[in-house]
């Protein structure tokens, strides 16, 4: 069964299955967070010098949607939407580069040596 979810952070609703909804619920305390913002608690975590866990990122990202949302007066969710994401780019951009993995140089390429 599909149904629609409202992100607890952004507003933004998604249509989804019931069980997908309550497995993100599951994840964050009964919230249901888009996948956007789901993201954006992640770096919160990965980002922190204080080692905070799930739920204090979380309630760090829904302050800042807060206080996002009460600084614009967008009309249109689509402007919102993108807004949101280009506040979280601008974050992102300004918060320390993390630490590169550095990827296996075995691999073949399917289309063999070139």
């Amino acid at each position: 069964e599909v149904g629609f979810a409202r992100c607890d952070c952004c507003g933004l609703t998604e249509e989804c299955t019931e069980e997908y909804i309550e497995s993100v619920r599951e994840r964050f305390s009964g919230r249901w967070i888009c996948g956007l913002c789901a993201e954006a608690v992640e770096d919160e975590i990965s980002r922190s010098e204080d080692m905070i866990g799930k739920e204090e990122a979380l309630n760090q990202h829904m302050s800042f949607c807060r206080r996002f949302k009460a600084s614009t007066l967008i009309q249109n969710p689509t402007d919102d939407l993108i807004s949101a994401v280009k506040q979280l780019l601008l974050k992102s951009l300004d918060s320390p580069p993390r630490p590169v993995r550095k990827v296996s140089r075995s691999r073949r390429s399917c289309l063999g040596p070139i």
